[in-house]
């Protein structure tokens, strides 16, 4: 019975680490996180600003709902779009998703 409470008594030495060699590991995941999720979206959506930033009069495009259309003017956060002949429907530039060049092909 002795034994078994020393045994009990005796506690393996507790490994003490410094508080910055547990942030390591966390600071390291959070690196990979931004170098492979955050900078390449910004990238893509600094391309796709760059892109409607450029679009003028005649220029066709593709909005984010899927419809086609030709811009018959532009201002400074619209689009006047002719979706079919007499027919001219007025969306945000945010919602440009594509150009498509003249041969039908998308152009990103």
């Amino acid at each position: 019975m002795n034994s078994l409470l020393m045994f009990c008594n005796a506690a393996p030495a507790a490994t003490s680490q410094s508080g910055m060699g547990m942030f390591i590991p966390l600071l390291l995941i959070l690196g990979i996180f931004y170098f492979m999720l955050v900078r390449p979206q910004q990238r893509k959506e600094k391309e796709r600003q760059k892109m409607i930033d450029t679009l003028r009069a005649g220029a066709k495009i593709v909005f984010a709902g899927g419809l086609m259309g030709t811009i018959q003017e532009a201002t400074e956060k619209t689009f006047k779009v002719e979706i079919c002949p007499g027919t001219t429907i007025e969306i945000a530039r945010s919602s440009v998703s594509a150009v498509i060049s003249a041969e039908g092909g998308e152009v990103k």
